[in-house]
């Protein structure tokens, strides 16, 4: 029978699972990522995300429907303290709801392309809140998959899931050790990799992003592209900037991007 949320077992802060849920919150169980509000959990259970413990405070939830759906499918349901919770809470309104999710792991060889894949790859990504907006855009132009190279944002940040709009939990994200790997696997899947650079001579609309899959490679919002990108051989695009600023957002940067190139792919 699956755990209620009524009769959830009561914890304080020296209980096994009350320090768990301290070491999540600090991002330091990397497969996991803490949800946390109504909105937040009714988007988690349109996924088939595992939930591994729900955390509910009663007098701190309005509306208790969220969390006897979310303990339905909760390994384990725990009712904790309102001064318990404040502690651990990072959202001023948490709505008594607090949940470890698993984030979904995604393998390099079980992809397939095709002339209509997409992929992005972004380099040195340095904040959650652009690593949770990549995830979303990627999902928006229905590309295949974000992929990370010397990332710097933690996938697991609360920031992460509240930018991608929960999309971290259903939008395939690969990692590699290093940008020689990457490289590899895209030219192994035979992409045409384009590389984001302002100062490219070439714009991003001269391709026509047809006839195999496609790649864009976006650098860090500081530094920009590692310069062992451009060392792969790789050719690149710039987006015109018709102001007076030298570049744009890479998140924005990566939607005109994606877009463009899922426009042409699909002929609209």
């Amino acid at each position: 029978m699956a755990p209620s949320y009524l009769d959830a077992l009561p914890i304080g802060t020296q209980h096994p699972r009350a320090r768990a849920l301290l070491a999540v919150r600090k991002d330091s169980v990397p497969s996991r990522i803490l949800v946390e509000g109504n909105w937040e959990h009714s988007q988690l259970l349109t996924t088939p995300t595992t939930i591994d413990t729900l955390y509910y405070c009663p007098e701190a939830a309005p509306d208790p429907s969220t969390a006897e759906r979310a303990a339905a499918r909760a390994h384990e349901v725990y009712r904790i303290s309102p001064k318990l919770f404040a502690r651990v809470a990072r959202k001023s309104r948490s709505d008594g709801l607090l949940s470890i999710a698993r984030l979904p792991v995604w393998k390099p060889d079980r992809f397939r392309f095709d002339d209509s894949s997409l992929v992005l790859v972004a380099d040195g990504v340095e904040y959650a809140g652009n690593l949770g907006t990549l995830i979303r855009t990627v999902d928006a132009a229905r590309a295949d998959c974000l992929v990370l190279t010397s990332r710097r944002a933690r996938l697991n940040h609360p920031t992460v899931y509240a930018a991608s709009r929960g999309m971290v939990l259903t939008t395939p994200v690969l990692e590699f050790d290093d940008i020689a790997g990457a490289a590899a696997w895209l030219r192994r899947h035979n992409f045409e990799v384009h590389l984001a650079d302002p100062d490219a001579t070439g714009s991003y609309r001269v391709p026509k992003y047809r006839g195999g899959p496609t790649a864009f490679v976006v650098g860090s919002e500081g530094r920009g592209l590692d310069c062992r990108w451009f060392e792969q051989g790789f050719g690149a695009v710039s987006i015109p900037m018709l102001g007076q600023a030298d570049s744009l957002n890479v998140a924005l940067s990566a939607g005109i991007l994606l877009f463009e190139a899922r426009a042409r792919k699909d002929g609209w």
